[in-house]
């Protein structure tokens, strides 16, 4: 009957969007956005430092030991030494980036720029910029899948796919893309590499396979998703809800389809997963903390919370050491949280 329930509440809240906003674009609710973060109740877990102005967006390297942030005016990339804090190198941009994926373990760093339109690729650990394409309106996020990299455009409603530093192809997509994901198939029951794209807007979860460019399927992705990661154990994708106060994950079928929530109020927004150790890492940033999700339950559940920095919108782990890395975009901060800080604290 839980199952029944959920996926009943989902397609109503998918279908009173839909009445919502079935004329155009202008009569979809408005995109959901990170809670603005109330003044700190408690000290930060682990270390904190000092970073840069308005940190968000981060890449953890499990082989180089490298943390890579995004920073605004000025709009630079930051590569920090993950385990000793210290700010390496500054990249400089021609536009702040936003939300930042690897590549492949070792790098590069796909940094979008919004502002300029851009997919900048910046190698590891040198920083240099390897190659800047031009892709569509606003690039929100991207991920790689193989040879080739995929920018969801925000006010494009489209996603780039990037070959040889040039769009060999554009993709439609739901209204305002923003996370997106990618996903290596492993097993008989998921054959394909996929790539998932969360609509910020449109409130959907749309799917492509990632050789053929074909789209696989959507569905609806609760009352507000922002941010997507894939599993590559489970074969599934994790989004956060951050309207709803939920993180989502499908089925790990052929069929694409949302099968179940983990409840997660406090306006959930940044998300990493570590394969490794199971563990799915949200940020909840209307409380300045951290949840810890053990995906190794029958039922994933949060089994712990931390205190992080204020208005923590982003978080990356270093699947090698097991190490949390938050960015506190208000203060200007970057939390690195070691295992044996988190131990401590239970």
């Amino acid at each position: 009957m839980r199952r029944l329930t959920f996926l009943g509440c989902l397609a109503l809240v998918s279908l009173v969007l839909a009445l919502a906003g079935c004329g155009s674009a202008e009569e979809l609710p408005p995109p959901a956005e990170p809670a603005e973060s109330p003044p700190l109740a408690e000290e930060p877990l682990g270390r904190v430092i000092a970073v840069g102005n308005q940190p968000e967006g981060l890449a953890a390297d499990p082989e180089t030991g490298l943390v890579a942030v995004g920073l605004r005016e000025p709009d630079l990339l930051a590569l920090v030494d993950g385990s000793t804090g210290k700010v390496e190198r500054e990249v400089e941009l021609e536009e702040s980036p936003r939300h930042l994926q690897l590549a492949a373990p070792g790098g590069p760093v796909l940094v979008p720029a919004e502002r300029a339109d851009a997919l900048i690729e910046v190698s590891l650990p040198d920083g240099d910029v390897e190659t800047t394409t031009p892709v569509g309106n606003f690039p929100h996020d991207a991920t790689a899948s193989g040879e080739r990299a995929f920018a969801a455009n925000e006010f494009g409603d489209s996603v780039s796919v990037v070959e040889d530093g040039r769009v060999a192809e554009t993709l439609p997509a739901p209204v305002q893309p923003g996370g997106i994901a990618a996903i290596s198939g492993a097993t008989t029951m998921i054959e394909d590499d996929r790539v998932g794209v969360v609509a910020v807007r449109g409130n959907a979860l749309r799917v492509y396979d990632a050789s053929t460019l074909e789209t696989i399927g959507e569905v609806g992705a609760g009352a507000g998703p922002t941010h997507v990661v894939a599993d590559p154990v489970e074969e599934r994708f994790w989004v956060a809800d951050t309207r709803g106060d939920a993180v989502l994950f499908t089925a790990k079928t052929e069929e694409l389809q949302l099968v179940d929530r983990v409840n997660t109020p406090g306006s959930p927004y940044g998300i990493a997963l570590d394969p490794r150790a199971r563990r799915l890492w949200v940020t909840l940033t209307a409380t300045n903390e951290v949840a810890e999700i053990d995906l190794t339950l029958k039922n994933p559940a949060i089994i712990n919370k931390y205190p992080t920095v204020r208005q923590p919108n982003s978080v990356a782990v270093d699947s090698s050491t097991g190490r949390v890395f938050v960015a506190g975009a208000a203060e200007g901060e970057l939390q690195i949280i070691d295992p044996s800080d988190r131990r401590s604290a239970e």
